[in-house]
């Protein structure tokens, strides 16, 4: 019985990715709601967490621990900020989805998000050792991030049309668009307030640096830098 539930979290997760509808009607009919959801955020904090590590070991051990702390940290955080705005905005409109059914939509996306990022780590570790360039290093896992997060609000698109019906989606599409947008932007500005992740050669080993700067900018800085060093 222990035995299962260290395990669970890894089949709840699965489950997702193989009968996504089956267990979107479980979140519409609230069945042990609770219980999935606790199973989603274990698995998605314990794969977000090995994943940050894998982020920060081309720098040091310190910076692999930090960034395995730090990156379930982000994307709680921005949970955090973002489900009030989606459950509330949701209410106004008809919905009568309930905070946990809401929550355990988007830790949905989180989980299927953290899963496919996971399956990426083999990937960013076999370019860092082949090809260990700290611009492209950290493009390639911006980039991994970015296709990943976008999968996973696949699934939460995909679970809120199926939880509602059909019914009310014009306004609802609208709405998650928005929220989207709104998740993406708080996200990004998080981790920028969280970095680094990574860790830059030559610099010593911080927890938090300084706030200032922004992350486009800097992606764009490093996109150019790495042009640079290719040209050179």
């Amino acid at each position: 019985m222990k035995e299962e539930g260290i395990v669970e979290p890894f089949y709840v997760i699965e489950r997702i990715l193989r009968n996504r509808s089956g267990f979107f009607d479980e979140i519409r009919e609230g069945d042990d709601l609770g219980r999935k959801t606790r199973n989603m955020l274990i698995g998605a904090v314990l794969f977000l967490a090995i994943y940050g590590a894998v982020l920060g070991i081309s720098n040091s051990v310190l910076q692999a621990l930090s960034a395995a702390v730090k990156l379930p940290i982000l994307y709680l955080i921005t949970l955090a900020i973002c489900l009030p705005t989606l459950y509330f905005f949701n209410l106004l409109f008809g919905s009568r989805l309930t905070l946990a059914q809401t929550f355990a939509l988007i830790m949905t996306a989180i989980a299927v998000t953290a899963v496919l990022t996971l399956s990426f780590a083999p990937i960013a570790l076999f370019f860092w050792l082949t090809a260990p360039n700290y611009q492209f290093y950290k493009l390639l896992n911006v980039g991994i991030l970015t296709i990943t997060g976008i999968a996973g609000l696949s699934f939460l698109w995909q679970g809120m049309k199926h939880v509602h019906k059909g019914e009310g989606l014009g306004i609802r599409n609208l709405i998650l668009w928005i929220w989207i947008f709104v998740y993406g932007f708080v996200g990004t500005q998080m981790a920028w307030t969280l970095r680094p992740f990574f860790g830059a050669p030559g610099l010593p080993f911080q927890i938090l640096r300084d706030l200032g700067g922004n992350f486009y900018v800097n992606v764009l800085q490093s996109v150019v830098d790495l042009l640079i060093s290719i040209v050179d």
